[in-house]
């Protein structure tokens, strides 16, 4: 395509500069051949084809056999033991908002270590338990495990119709609120068979999103949402973990107002507090909290992070055995923890029905976690990772685990932060925080049976200083960007007041409304020239700009399209201070009562003076106004009802004798003016109607009203 645009840099003199564009040429693809192409290539099948899948499957084939030892060796030792070494008591933690015991969280901080380091592309992620995940893990299993009829109390011996099922070994059917079920073990097994089938379906999505390419669905959720979602979710948990830290015994609350209800049980029954558990509770806390600020003080200096929680479990677990806790004070203690590993177990799928909806917001949830965090790091780092291949992998740490009575896992901010500083180079770091967590399993878990809960409650809500912290940062956030500071707030609200499920659907939601919003309601303003200048800024943030007389010159801060069209004229009307169409039907209104008149021969002398008072007043209207010109610098694109906006102004302006007059518009605007017909036949008008700059444009309505009072005189 070749076309002409006369770019009217008019100097003192009035020359006028003829630039001539040739567009390159588009080689067009028919869509079908392309469909075809990648299909065929998709589909091809060879042996170099199938490897490059393979390698792309299992990412360590391409980077291990290239390990250097040398220089890798020892970073990634240290920071696979110093993670290990948190790994455990966080993961015993972290049962407790599961509502699982703590052997199944080792388990799924052993397989997930393992499997991201086959399949994952990030070199310094941390994948394993998250607090965040273990509490929609809980949530869904304490509400199926009530609904099964089991008492949701620890501490309390699970019946139903008076059977003893820690007792019941064998299937037996028995009428429950479900209705007719098949139950073949007692509390525990039901609570770990729930969450294998929640953590495999989320796995398979996560898998399916991976095999259509929907990684890239991570970038809508933003990341006040995110923070939000985060710090919501942290006063659930913070809430769900009071009740051991004063030891007391309230009933759970799972569902739709937990916080609030947990809340009230909590005050009402706050004089049955165990004072072992809350003197326990208050030097725990106070010696955590003191290690991690002495840790983030001194954090240049101290190069190993204190592994303050081991040491507290250890020392917590001496203490309580030999004092005998449980036995003088009542403490409630984590229990046995068995050696070794159960066998391997297929998911119930008959409980599919009650957890496929649960486990879509968890899938989601661990994927966008998973993925901001390795392109965090990433980028801090200098390698790229892949986000279809992070979704792969994250499956499939929850779908192979799902066999081994695990549950669901993502990528973790804190471990994650402590793997890179110190001295992570790979994902062998990852191996080595899995073989710390088999030794424990193989030889020590029985030796944290005299843990009190309230010392696993300490290490949760101590770990969740940072989401809490946020609070603080709200000011700064509102004075950064206010829409922002209200979609954390939103998303916060319902994550804590209703659920974590709801407040993560209300805080996508909320925040593309915002996005909409902003879309529909951008920001508009009218240009003024700098002085001596050929430049031009808004006049509503700046003083001292002249503004150019006759002329009016309009930004619009969006794309132009059929949800903003009639904010954009409403405010070009405002800025002009006329409106076409009401000056055009006021005027035919005009001339068809005059016509009538003068059919009837019936003239009357007030009636004429009253008319060419009117036509007086329209044309000084014309005539105080003769040029619009709009910047369209930030309207990346038009859709047809943009395109017929543009048209329609042109049409309805020219009618009232005043110009419109295109300046800085990208090239796909321009394409679809031209495929529009915007410029007349042919583009013939488009050197009158296009301009490079503002500038241009405004020299040119200058070189126009000149012209015009010439042949006026």
């Amino acid at each position: 395509m070749k076309y002409e645009r006369e770019q009217s840099k008019m100097d003192e003199d009035s020359q006028h500069t003829l630039i001539h564009l040739e567009r390159k040429a588009t080689n067009r693809v028919s869509l079908c051949k392309t469909v075809k192409a990648k299909v065929k290539k998709q589909c091809t099948c060879n042996s170099k084809q199938l490897k490059k899948t393979f390698i792309g499957f299992f990412p360590v084939l391409r980077w291990l056999p290239k390990y250097d030892f040398k220089e890798n060796t020892w970073g990634d030792v240290m920071s696979g033991l110093i993670i290990g070494i948190i790994l455990v008591p966080q993961a015993i933690a972290y049962s407790l908002l599961a509502g699982l015991k703590p052997i199944y969280s080792l388990y799924t901080s052993f397989f997930a270590n393992i499997i991201y380091f086959l399949m994952g592309t990030s070199r310094h992620v941390s994948v394993g338990i998250f607090s965040l995940i273990s509490l929609m893990v809980g949530q869904v299993v304490d509400r199926e495990v009530q609904l099964a009829g089991f008492d949701l109390d620890d501490d309390a011996v699970p019946q139903i119709n008076n059977f003893n099922m820690s007792d019941l070994n064998i299937t037996r059917s028995i009428n429950i609120s479900m209705g007719l079920m098949d139950i073949e073990c007692g509390k525990e097994c039901y609570a770990i068979s729930v969450a294998a089938i929640l953590t495999f379906t989320a796995g398979i999505y996560q898998v399916i999103m991976g095999s259509f390419r929907l990684g890239f669905l991570s970038m809508y959720l933003s990341e006040p949402m995110l923070d939000g979602f985060a710090t919501g979710a942290s006063l659930t948990i913070l809430t769900a973990q009071v009740k051991y830290l004063l030891g007391i015994k309230i009933p759970r609350s799972p569902g739709i107002g937990m916080l609030v209800t947990t809340w009230y049980n909590i005050f009402a029954n706050i004089h049955h507090s165990n004072y072992c558990d809350i003197i326990t509770s208050a030097i725990c806390i106070a010696v955590l909290v003191a290690a991690k600020e002495i840790g983030d003080r001194y954090k240049e200096k101290i190069k190993i992070p204190l592994p303050t929680e081991l040491v507290v479990i250890v020392v917590a677990t001496v203490v309580s055995h030999y004092c005998n806790l449980k036995e003088v004070y009542g403490s409630a203690v984590s229990g046995v923890i068995p050696t070794g590993f159960i066998p391997p177990q297929v998911p119930n799928f008959s409980l599919f029905g009650k957890i496929a909806v649960d486990a879509i917001p968890l899938a989601v949830i661990s994927f966008a976690f998973t993925i901001s965090l390795s392109e965090m790091f990433a980028k801090k780092y200098a390698y790229t990772v892949e986000a279809n291949q992070e979704m792969f992998a994250i499956g499939f740490c929850n779908i192979i685990p799902s066999f081994f009575h695990c549950f669901a896992t993502s990528a973790a901010l804190a471990k994650t932060l402590v793997k890179t500083s110190t001295g992570c180079m790979t994902q062998v770091s990852s191996v080595i925080s899995a073989i710390v967590v088999l030794l424990v399993l193989l030889f020590f878990a029985p030796l944290f049976y005299s843990l009190q809960k309230c010392v696993l409650a300490c290490i949760i809500i101590v770990s969740l200083r940072g989401a809490l912290r946020k609070f603080r940062d709200l000011p700064t956030l509102w004075r950064l960007n206010k829409i922002d500071a209200v979609v954390w707030c939103v998303t916060v609200a319902a994550a804590a007041l209703v659920s974590t499920e709801v407040g993560l659907m209300v805080g996508v939601i909320f925040s593309m409304l915002c996005l909409i919003l902003r879309s529909q309601l951008p920001y508009t303003t009218m240009l003024n020239q700098i002085e001596d200048t050929v430049f031009y800024e808004d006049c509503q943030k700046y003083d001292n700009l002249l503004p150019i007389p006759k002329v009016k010159i309009f930004r619009f801060n969006s794309p132009l399209h059929y949800a903003n069209k009639g904010y954009f004229l409403k405010a070009l009307f405002k800025m002009a201070a006329m409106d076409p169409g009401l000056v055009n039907a006021q005027r035919k209104k005009m001339e068809k009562k005059a016509k009538n008149q003068g059919k009837r021969k019936q003239v009357d002398a007030a009636n004429n003076l009253g008319y060419g008072e009117t036509q007086i007043e329209l044309v000084e209207k014309r005539n105080d106004l003769q040029t619009i010109i709009l910047d369209c610098s930030c309207i990346a694109f038009l859709d047809i009802t943009g395109m017929n906006v543009l048209k329609g102004l042109l049409k309805d302006y020219k009618e009232v004798q005043v110009s419109v007059l295109l300046a800085c518009c990208s090239t796909s605007v321009i394409d679809s003016l031209i495929r529009g017909g915007y410029f007349g036949k042919e583009n013939s008008d488009i050197h009158k109607l296009l301009f490079y700059t503002v500038h241009d444009a405004v020299q040119f309505a200058r070189a126009q009203t000149i012209s015009a009072t010439d042949s006026t005189v």
